[in-house]
C-alpha cells in the first residue's frame, strides 16, 4: 500500500551527493536513442530535397518543399504543447513511446506517398512526434543528471540529435542516388522497431509524475535506485486538469512572467535558425554555386560541428551560466552566416560551415538548459513544453521563409536573414536574467518541515 503524501516527511530522503553520471547512464543512454532518431527523421527532409525536387511525379516545387516543411513543424509545435502539459498527467514513458511511434508512422507515410499532399501529410504526422520528444527527453535529463552537470547532460542530450543528422545525411547520399527518396523515408520506420521495446522495459517513470499519482513507494523505489531526492510537495505536479492549469499559469507568476516571453522569443529565433538551416542549407549552397554533392555534404558537416558545440557549450555553460554561453554563441551564429553570404573556397567554406555548427544548434540547446533553471521542479516539464512549443513557430517561418528565398534565387539573403535571427536570440535571452531579479528562491527539494506543511 502506497505511504500518504504526509509520510513523505518522515521518510529520509537521498542525498544528491550519491548522483553521478554512470548511476544515470541508462536513461540518459535511452533519451539519446530516442532523439536520435528525431534528430536522423527532422534531417531525412532536406537530406533528400534535391531529389524530392527532382521526382516529377511528385509535383515538388522549391514554394511547395517549403510548405511541406512548414506543416511538419506546425505538427511539431501541436506536438511540443500538448506534450509538455499532458506529461504530468499521463506519464513520461508513455509520451516518449507515442511521440517514436509517431513520427516512425509519418515516415511511413511519406515513403508510400503518391503526391506531394500526401507526403505532406506524413510529415505532419511525424511533426507530432517529433514536437512531443525533444521536451519531454529535456525534462526527463534535466530531473535525472546530477545537479551540477545538468548543462552538460542536455548538451550531450542534443549531440544525438546531431548525430542523427548525420546519419540521414549519410543514409541520403548512400541511397537516394541509387534507390530513390523513398528508401531513405523507409529507413525512419527503423525507430519504431529499435528505441520502443528498448523504452518500455528501461525508462524509468519521473518519480514526481508517481509521487503526484499516488504511487509513493514506487516513486521512492526510483529516486533510490538512481540517487535522487525522494519526491515532496514542490516536486510533484498537481494532478488533474486543475493541476494541468496550475502548470501553465505558473509560467507567468511574478519572477517568470517576464522571462516566460522571452525565452519563447529566444526559442523561436533559434529553432528558425535549426530548422531554417537543416532544411534548406543544401539548396542555398547550390544557389552560391557549389555542386550538388558538396551541398548535401555541407548538411553532415554542420551536424558534425553541432554535435562539437554540445559538448563544448555544456561545460562552458556549467560553468559560467546558459544564458552567457547561449548569448554569445548566437552572435558567432550570426558570424558565420553572415560569412556564408559570399561564395568562399570550398575548404573555407567547410570550415566556416562547421564552426557556424559548433555555435547554431548550441546556442538553441542552452535556451533550453536555462529555461530549466528558471522553472521549479513541478514547472519544469510544463515550462520546457511551452518553451519548445511557442519556439517552434520560427521552425514553422524557417522552412516557409527558406523556400521562398531559393525560390527567388537568392542565397545571400537567405543567409542574412538567418544572421538577423541569430541577434534576436542573442537579444531575448540576454535579457532573461533582468527579468528574473526579485524572484523569490525555492529550493528544488523542500525540508521535511515544508513537505507536511
Amino acid at each position: 500500500m502506497s505511504e500518504s503524501p504526509m509520510a513523505s516527511s518522515q521518510t529520509p530522503q537521498t542525498s544528491v551527493q550519491s548522483r553521478s553520471f554512470r548511476s544515470v547512464a541508462a536513461v540518459i543512454a535511452l533519451c539519446w536513442l530516442a532523439v536520435f532518431f528525431d534528430g536522423m527523421d527532422v534531417n531525412i527532409y532536406g537530406a533528400t530535397m534535391p531529389h524530392l525536387l527532382a521526382d516529377d511525379g511528385l509535383g515538388f516545387s522549391p514554394g511547395i518543399a517549403g510548405t511541406v516543411g512548414s506543416w511538419t513543424t506546425f505538427g511539431m509545435l501541436i506536438g511540443a504543447l500538448l506534450a509538455g502539459t499532458l506529461t504530468d498527467w499521463l506519464g513520461r514513458k508513455p509520451l516518449v513511446t507515442a511521440s517514436v511511434v509517431l513520427f516512425s508512422l509519418g515516415s511511413a507515410v511519406c515513403a508510400l506517398a503518391p503526391s506531394a499532399g500526401v507526403f505532406g501529410a506524413g510529415r505532419f504526422v511525424s511533426g507530432l512526434g517529433l514536437g512531443g520528444l525533444m521536451p519531454i527527453g529535456l525534462a526527463i535529463v534535466a530531473e535525472f543528471a546530477p545537479p551540477r552537470r545538468a548543462a552538460l547532460a542536455t548538451g550531450l542530450l542534443m549531440t544525438s540529435y546531431h548525430a542523427g543528422g548525420m546519419a540521414a545525411t549519410g543514409i541520403g547520399l548512400a541511397v537516394a542516388p541509387e534507390h530513390g527518396w523513398r528508401w531513405v523515408f523507409w529507413a525512419g520506420v527503423i525507430p519504431a522497431v529499435i528505441a520502443v521495446p528498448l523504452v518500455l522495459k528501461w525508462l524509468p517513470e519521473s518519480p514526481g509524475v508517481l509521487y503526484a499519482k499516488g504511487r509513493t513507494d514506487a516513486a521512492y523505489a526510483v529516486a533510490d535506485r538512481f540517487g535522487l531526492d525522494r519526491p515532496g510537495t514542490t516536486e510533484a505536479p498537481q494532478a488533474g486538469a486543475k493541476g494541468r492549469m496550475s502548470a501553465i499559469g505558473a509560467l507567468f507568476a511574478p519572477g517568470t512572467r517576464w522571462a516566460t516571453p522571452l525565452l519563447w522569443i529566444a526559442s523561436f529565433a533559434g529553432l528558425l535558425l535549426v530548422y531554417g538551416v537543416s532544411t534548406w542549407l543544401p539548396e542555398l549552397m547550390r544557389a552560391s554555386g557549389y555542386s550538388l554533392t558538396s551541398s548535401v555534404t555541407f548538411l553532415m558537416v554542420i551536424n558534425a560541428g553541432g554535435i562539437v558545440g554540445m559538448l563544448v557549450a555544456g561545460r562552458t555553460a556549467d560553468r559560467f551560466g546558459p544564458v552567457k554561453v547561449s548569448a554569445i554563441w548566437f552572435v558567432l551564429t550570426a558570424c558565420g552566416a553572415f560569412l556564408l553570404r559570399t561564395h568562399l573556397p570550398l575548404g573555407v567554406a567547410y570550415a566556416v560551415v562547421f564552426l557556424t555548427g559548433v555555435w547554431l544548434f548550441s546556442a538553441q540547446t542552452m535556451v533550453y538548459a536555462a529555461t530549466a533553471r528558471v522553472y521549479a521542479p513541478a514547472e519544469r516539464a510544463t515550462g520546457l513544453g511551452w518553451v519548445t512549443g511557442i519556439g517552434r513557430i520560427g521552425a514553422v517561418v524557417g522552412p516557409s521563409l527558406g523556400g521562398a528565398v531559393v525560390a527567388g534565387g537568392n542565397a545571400g539573403l537567405g543567409f542574412t536573414t538567418f544572421a538577423v535571427a541569430a541577434v534576436l536570440g542573442a537579444t531575448a535571452i540576454t535579457l532573461v536574467p533582468l527579468a528574473r531579479r526579485g524572484r523569490p528562491a525555492r529550493s528544488a527539494t523542500p525540508a521535511p518541515a515544508q513537505t507536511a506543511a
